[in-house]
């Protein structure tokens, strides 16, 4: 067999293998307990937090873990959404051509009366700056643009989002999907003025069912489950420890 399906899912590396062994074998506690075994969970999770954060050049506690890029970008979408509402304003950009998990979201708001401007793709599978500049408005609450496109592999024009936003005067946050960038482009969400950014993975030769939202420190999500403390009450629940020292690995 050929495979050549990596935009899918790529094989586990045997160093995202190994790194998720000991926490399946010997150090299998649970990360919020306070004696020695939670603890070595807990330091895979810290670990975990700070690659992925030196990969982003953010800090650590601009990254909270979650089951995957869908539940990422479901998380960011609809946090920005409700916050944009409390603000009386409803408009949202993005484009025609977005991971499901997106389109499906947007189209879940758009039900619940937001407005979405959905930008069209030229003949080279991207999206022209000149349309994203136009489109924003002084109403814009959010702006969610892929970095790379899942099937054609075209890389999309964030730079220009922040620069949309500031000259609209737009209170807009700006959502990045960075599943089928992150670990093959530089992405640095603070030089890009990116506020949230998705990672998942299963993209970069880790474990499925594990992927990361960056949130700038300059912006904010809401929970949208509820239960625990863990990940700074963003995302509660026990945390998978295998599936992220995988990802960190």
């Amino acid at each position: 067999m050929v495979y050549a399906d990596n935009a899918a899912t790529t094989k586990m590396s045997r160093t995202a293998i190994d790194a998720m062994l000991p926490y399946m074998e010997t150090h299998y506690g649970n990360p919020s307990s306070l004696y020695r075994l939670g603890q070595e969970a807990a330091e895979a999770l810290q670990s975990a937090r700070e690659t992925v954060a030196a990969c982003l050049g953010c800090t650590p506690r601009e990254i909270t873990f979650t089951s995957g890029g869908s539940e990422a970008d479901n998380q960011a979408l609809i946090s920005a959404a409700r916050i944009g509402e409390r603000k009386g304003k409803k408009h949202i950009i993005s484009t025609a051509f977005e991971h499901h998990a997106i389109l499906h979201t947007l189209k879940k708001l758009e039900k619940e009366g937001f407005e979405v401007v959905f930008l069209t793709p030229d003949a080279d599978g991207r999206v022209p700056e000149e349309a994203v500049l136009k489109a924003v408005t002084g109403d814009t609450i959010l702006i969610s643009v892929m970095a790379v496109n899942n099937e054609l592999g075209s890389i999309q024009p964030i730079e220009v989002l922040k620069k949309a936003v500031k000259r609209a005067g737009a209170p807009a946050l700006v959502h990045v999907d960075g599943v089928q960038a992150y670990g093959k482009l530089p992405l640095r969400p603070e030089k890009l003025g990116i506020d949230l950014l998705t990672v998942s993975g299963h993209k970069i030769h880790g474990p499925k069912g594990v992927g990361a939202l960056y949130v700038s420190k300059n912006a904010r999500i809401l929970p949208r489950t509820f239960g625990g403390g863990q990940e700074r009450e963003l995302r509660p629940g026990t945390e998978a420890a295998p599936l992220i020292a995988g990802l960190g690995a």
